[in-house]
């Protein structure tokens, strides 16, 4: 069965992965082009309206960057060139017909013998002590960035687990025996642990929903400083001082601060309209946010 799947996961994976890497490639060009202020805004703007729809991924992005970001990307670096080569040699090997009977060797094979081959091909092309040290920095930088969030959301936890605890108990009351009544029982056993799954999911739902609205309101009030600060900085090096109004040093003005909080306001506002979570389409768009988010909370929650 897995055999079968061979050549159409080596067919998509020759397909999606380079347009994958040459999304991410000019997506990274763009932004190493932008300038500084326009990149602060811009994370003012994220953290402002949509801080409190990823709470931990918007955290873990901030402790990474205090964690060793750096070293995430060279990693990162390494481990896509490493691909980048494999990928060519994989493409190389895909042409060639050693036997000259006009058909490709790897159309000729069999599943089995195309597995040993492509398996064979990455383990020979590929430089597996560069690839162990960028995995390697990789995790440590996660390991940093998973103790700081377990810091970080210590309350959240805290309460996830209480509440799961309080519901634990009557459910395990009255629910199980219940359920236990309904299911075979060869499978009786697995009532109690997938009861206490769902207690957990909601405990974690309800306490992250809780964060979720701290998270709004303090990003909201972050991300509304940096953008009225970039506005401000902007204005006067444009020339727009508005009668010297707007000094050059924005620990001269309070005017910073009074913007911040129309921008604040704004942003908690949206995100509360928004019920603290992304909406259709966009959830489906943002897709691989909402399972790092989940991911993440989880990952510290347990």
């Amino acid at each position: 069965m897995l055999q079968s799947l061979v050549r159409p996961l080596l067919s998509a994976v020759s397909v999606l992965l380079p347009m994958i890497i040459s999304a991410c490639q000019t997506l990274h060009g763009i932004y190493a082009k932008l300038p500084m202020d326009a990149v602060y805004f811009q994370t003012g703007v994220v953290f402002c309206f949509f801080g409190g729809l990823y709470p931990t991924l918007f955290a873990a992005i901030q402790a990474a960057k205090h964690s060793g970001i750096r070293v995430l990307g060279e990693s990162l670096k390494s481990i896509t060139d490493e691909a980048i080569i494999v990928l060519e040699e994989n493409r190389k090997d895909d042409l060639k017909d050693d036997d000259k009977d006009g058909v490709s060797d790897v159309d000729q094979m069999s599943n089995s013998d195309l597995v040993l081959r492509k398996a064979n091909l990455v383990m020979t092309k590929i430089n597996p002590i560069k690839v162990d040290a960028a995995i390697a920095a990789m995790y440590t930088v996660w390991i940093s960035v998973l103790a700081v969030l377990t810091l970080q959301f210590a309350r959240t936890i805290s309460l996830a687990l209480t509440i799961s605890n309080f519901l634990k108990r009557p459910i395990d009351d009255y629910v199980a025996p219940t359920v236990a009544m309904a299911v075979p029982k060869n499978y009786q056993k697995w009532v109690p642990v997938i009861l206490g799954w769902i207690a957990k999911s909601v405990g974690m739902s309800v306490a992250w929903t809780i964060q979720a609205v701290i998270s709004a309101f303090t990003s909201a009030c972050e991300g509304g400083l940096i953008m009225s600060r970039i506005i401000l900085k902007q204005s006067y090096e444009r020339g727009y001082t508005f009668g010297g109004l707007i000094p050059a040093n924005h620990e001269d003005t309070k005017i910073d601060e009074y913007l911040s909080f129309l921008f604040a306001a704004l942003g908690f506002y949206f995100q509360y309209k928004l019920g603290f979570d992304v909406p259709f389409p966009f959830n489906i768009l943002l897709f691989p946010f909402e399972i790092a988010e989940y991911y993440i909370k989880w990952t510290i929650t347990n």
